[in-house]
């Protein structure tokens, strides 16, 4: 089902959405929920369907691109601290994603690392993954535009920004969101680092809807936003928590649709509550947004991209994937991995992966629990021998799995 204008309800036969959709009436008319506070997690989508009309009919969306580097497919991987490197945003690539960040790494981290193998996971890029965005954030303008002049000699074909990582020992550092209460330097930050990439090369920037909720933080938010696109970048991600919220309570969706109308022409990507190739669907009919950022929903789902894709080709939403083809997946992860890290390294690296692939597995906390002792190629593929064995059917991440920080820290390095 997907929203458009002037189109009758769709009818709904599960009973707990019908159940589901009277509680979320009763509370609207009733003042206990708004419309912003209703459509959030699972009851975002019951609760919006309330108040906007549906349809059966595939949505009809535009190609996305970021200046001259053409995307298509308006659905993308987010950069992802900890997680972003090549072989999930490779995995990713292969499952119908157009384009994938990396990792955000820190200005004077990209000035100072050498080029050794020791090194080479940080800045590698496969050749199968172009285009791809190398992601940045510092404290100082000069050495910002240093950074990223770093990121496109190793061969990253989008500069992407940091204005958004809310975790607090970014921020006492003045990176990332608090960039967001300090407009002057922002602005500055963006104007040299846009004079520093190759004009060839897009620049974009990541930035929550604003420190905190106040007038003053609205004002800043806009201020920024604007100058970015008036200094040349080519598009902006906008994440509708706050700074201050961190990854607690909804992505206010509905700042993300009155941003769009304010900038009209200008590229904008939506980021927030994305767990499911319906969210994802229903983020972009409800807030006209050009593409959104796929970020804790795609950790051990990279199957979502692929979701999506057949959801807007008009297909019915695919059955999660089997568990002979989960193991296969979850096989070639870890061979690419073993590419660009130690054998020691790998398989300790690789145990968050292994648990976060694990929510698709009926038998979750078995598998999770089996994930968690790996330390090696041997063990991984011991759990996989174990458990996915039988090709039996997988399940869809419940939403409770993605709750938690995912936080700059790991790859601000």
């Amino acid at each position: 089902m997907w929203y458009a204008p002037e189109t009758e309800f769709a009818k709904v036969e599960d009973p707990w959405r019908v159940g589901a959709r009277l509680a979320v009436v009763h509370a609207i008319t009733t003042g206990v929920l708004s419309l912003d506070d209703s459509c959030m997690g699972p009851e975002r989508t019951v609760a919006c369907e309330l108040i906007f009309p549906v349809t059966a009919s595939p949505p009809t969306l535009a190609p996305l691109s970021l200046g001259n580097v053409h995307l298509g497919f308006p659905v993308v991987q987010a950069a992802l601290s900890g997680y972003s490197d090549y072989p999930m945003r490779a995995i990713a690539r292969r499952l119908g994603a157009p384009y994938a960040i990396n990792e955000v790494m820190l200005d004077q981290f990209l000035v100072q690392v050498k080029d050794t193998h020791k090194n080479r996971h940080f800045l590698f890029i496969g050749e199968e993954e172009h285009p791809v965005g190398g992601q940045l954030m510092g404290a100082e303008p000069e050495q910002f535009s240093a950074g990223a002049v770093r990121l496109v000699q190793a061969g990253y074909d989008v500069i992407d920004i940091n204005f958004g990582c809310p975790v607090k020992k970014v921020l006492g550092r003045c990176r990332g969101g608090y960039h967001l209460s300090q407009p002057e330097v922002a602005i500055e930050i963006m104007q040299r680092t846009r004079e520093a990439v190759p004009p060839e090369i897009p620049v974009t920037v990541k930035l929550r809807r604003g420190i905190d909720d106040s007038e003053e933080s609205r004002d800043n938010f806009y201020r920024i936003i604007d100058a970015a696109f008036d200094s040349g970048l080519a598009a902006a991600t906008v994440h509708g928590r706050t700074v201050k919220q961190r990854y607690v309570g909804p992505s206010r969706w509905e700042f993300l649709r009155e941003l769009k109308q304010h900038l009209g022409s200008r590229t904008l990507l939506g980021s927030g509550d994305l767990f499911s190739a319906e969210d994802c669907l229903n983020m972009l009919q409800q807030t006209g947004v050009d593409g959104v950022t796929v970020a804790r929903g795609a950790i051990g789902n990279p199957w979502i991209f692929r979701q999506c894709r057949a959801l807007c080709d008009g297909l019915p939403s695919p059955p999660p994937p089997s568990l002979h083809e989960q193991r296969e997946v979850i096989r070639e992860h870890y061979m690419l991995a073993e590419t660009i890290y130690s054998e020691k390294r790998c398989g300790i690296l690789m145990r968050k992966f292994g648990i976060k692939y694990s929510a698709m597995h009926p038998q979750h906390l078995a598998v999770r629990d089996a994930f968690a002792r790996v330390h090696g190629r041997e063990e991984w593929e011991a759990v996989l021998a174990t458990w996915y064995a039988e090709d039996e059917p997988g399940q869809y991440p419940a939403r409770e799995v993605h709750i938690g920080n995912n936080g700059c820290e790991t790859g601000a390095k």
